[in-house]
């Protein structure tokens, strides 16, 4: 199958926004070694959490989000002479913002150059956005435009990919890329493998069968060295994707869509994909965000197996039939129109922008999801009864890089007295990885490892345990670590989050009194679960439910049966009302995560305005 493509800008990218962690990090390694500088210099990035850029960076990568985040204290965006936004196809969240906000920019500073590079031919769409309909075609149809900008199309150097087929639908997906994967190293030539999949769990799971069925290999065959990429992973972890594979080794690159478009690993000539993706989709009626795996578009199915065409020719197994491509949307829906958008009307609210309703969006938000919004955030106290963001409140939750939830109960801490714990329980809860490390088949020991630290309470406070006890114990030892089953990068990355936002707290002037001593601090905590479970209720009282007979959940208007997550502490537990921080839906159950039980009264005391007694 031959495919025509638009090349993307970001293997050469030489301005600055990439949606994603991995790229911003990885093409900032690459565009500095190009420019013979240590990344920080020249070239740097700025990802949440973590920025590695100084006074002599001319080159800087950095998220959609963060740019967001600068535009708060810089509205003009007047450090940069250009802004090029990668990946704009993805219509991620933030990217949409940005574009609407860049759109009001240029009428302030039309010397502001904007690149938009998609890889997917929407052009058209962005052009006319920035244009208004002053648009016309070339007439060798390669570049168009208005006074405003023009579209160059590049050709990418591609090499044909064969697109091969399943016969008929296979009914688990994990096991048929595994057993894909080895079908692809006995008969095909060399060439490394990379498998998209929808999330952690499942990534996780098939690098461990890869592994223990590459073992059972003749020993004189070539070797399987599995890898997984995913974002909850850390920048280090990730990085070890693009390393050239050991001698006589094929890599086994397991992938959520994260190397759909975002970044490009040499070496790979065959592509696996099973055809899903998890998306996340908002429910304005029940107020709950699931993120769940869904069929991809035919733009995603084009684009992954475009990634085995990169270095020569090479093969793409779709784990689907060629009659269920077919029924494929064309593209996926943006995810403007799929998501809980507190966050966002709260950053527009920061930004200056008060009515969220005439900002230009590229496709706007459902009115309903608006509404939600803003009922949220005013329940938070986030914004007042005329939708304007309250003084300090309002505006510091739209400072602190959390979600609003998250920033509710943070500043909230002072008035529980338990800054220091809260902190600790946001960065945990911050970490998109696990920070337990799960050994098939050693579920026994994973589990008494975690009941060490378990808290009677919920995860939150179990959360908090495992912090102290890694920064009292582990942070200087791996070893503990392991013994515990705990992650180390992950723990590592915790403190490093949890520094950066007690910066934020102590710029608003609130103080975190670490000062007592780590034994004192945990003869304190025997008083202090009710403080802390009492200050969560307060930004997560809209994530409220209610245990059955059955052991299962209710949630509060009784519309929906959630189930404890196998990884919470709270599954098979006993509990009446409890709260919880996510939620997801994966095949025909609901899901929740990070789970802690409260008091029924407290979701009347602290949401007066969301609640009532019927």
């Amino acid at each position: 199958m031959d495919c025509g493509w638009q090349s993307h800008w970001s293997d050469s990218a030489r301005f600055k926004l990439q949606p994603r962690r991995v790229a911003a990090t990885t093409v900032a390694t690459r565009v500095a070694e190009e420019m013979r500088c240590k990344v920080g210099e020249e070239v740097g990035y700025s990802i949440r959490f973590e920025d590695v850029t100084s006074a002599a960076t001319r080159i800087k990568f950095l998220t959609d989000g963060m740019l967001l985040r600068e535009a708060l204290v810089d509205p003009l965006l007047s450090r940069y002479s250009v802004i090029m936004v990668d990946e704009a196809h993805e219509r991620s969240l933030s990217t949409d913002i940005l574009l609407g906000l860049l759109k009001k920019i240029r009428r302030k500073r039309p010397e502001l150059r904007v690149v938009i590079s998609s890889a997917t031919l929407q052009a058209e769409d962005f052009l006319r956005f920035f244009a208004g309909d002053e648009v016309h075609s070339g007439g060798d149809g390669k570049e168009s435009g208005s006074d405003v900008g023009r579209i160059i199309s590049l050709e990418g150097r591609m090499y044909p990919v064969d697109i091969l087929y399943l016969e008929s639908p296979t009914e688990d997906y994990v096991e048929r890329a595994v057993k894909t994967v080895f079908d692809i190293h006995t008969q095909e030539a060399e060439g490394d493998i990379l498998v998209f999949l929808t999330g952690r769990e499942e990534i996780e799971s098939t690098v461990q069968m890869i592994s223990e069925r590459a073992a059972m290999l003749h020993p004189k065959a070539p070797a399987l060295l599995p890898l997984p990429l995913y974002s909850g992973l850390t920048s280090e972890q990730q990085l070890y994707v693009f390393e050239p594979a050991p001698e006589n080794t094929r890599k086994v690159i397991v992938s959520t869509n994260i190397a759909e478009a975002s970044v490009t690993i040499d070496g790979i000539v065959y592509v696996v994909d099973c055809g899903f993706a998890k998306l996340r989709a908002y429910n304005p009626h029940t107020g709950i965000e699931t993120l769940t795996a869904v069929p991809i578009s035919k733009a995603s199915a084009t684009q992954r197996a475009g990634r085995a065409g990169r270095t020569k020719p090479g093969k793409c197994f779709r784990l689907y039939t060629q009659q269920s491509y077919e029924m494929l949307p064309e593209t996926t829906v943006p995810e403007i129109q799929r998501s809980n958008l507190a966050p966002v009307v709260m950053q527009l609210k920061a930004l200056g922008i008060d009515n969220v309703a005439r900002f230009d969006f590229l496709t706007p938000p459902p009115a309903e999801q608006v509404i939600r919004a803003l009922e949220l955030l005013y329940s938070l106290g986030a914004v007042d009864d005329y939708a304007k963001l309250t003084k300090p409140l309002g505006l510091r939750m739209a400072e602190l890089a959390v979600e609003p939830m998250m920033g509710k109960v943070l500043l909230s801490a002072p008035s529980f007295g338990c800054v220091s714990e809260i902190l600790s329980i946001a960065a945990m809860v911050s970490l998109q990885g696990s920070v337990w490390v799960q050994h098939e088949g050693d579920r026994k020991a994973t589990e008494s490892a975690r009941r060490k630290f378990a808290v009677e309470e919920g995860d939150h406070l179990t959360y908090l345990n495992v912090y102290q006890a890694f920064v009292t114990k582990g942070k200087k030892d791996p070893k503990w670590c392991r013994d515990h089953y705990l992650n180390y990068r992950s723990l590592l990355r915790a403190v490093s989050i949890r520094s950066q936002l007690k910066r934020y707290l102590e710029r608003f002037g609130i103080q975190v009194d670490e000062s007592l001593s780590s034994s004192h601090r945990q003869a304190d905590l025997s008083k202090q679960p009710e403080q802390i479970r009492r200050c969560l209720t307060t930004g997560y009282f809209a994530h409220a439910a209610r245990m059955q007979p059955d052991g299962t959940f209710k949630t509060v208007s009784g519309g929906l049966t959630l189930h404890a997550h196998p990884s919470s502490l709270m599954f098979n537990r006993k509990a009446d009302w409890v709260i919880f921080h996510e939620i997801l839906e994966t095949g025909d159950k609901i899901f929740i995560r990070d789970i802690t039980k409260i008091e029924k009264n407290w979701l009347l005391e602290y949401a007066p305005d969301y609640y009532r007694v019927s």
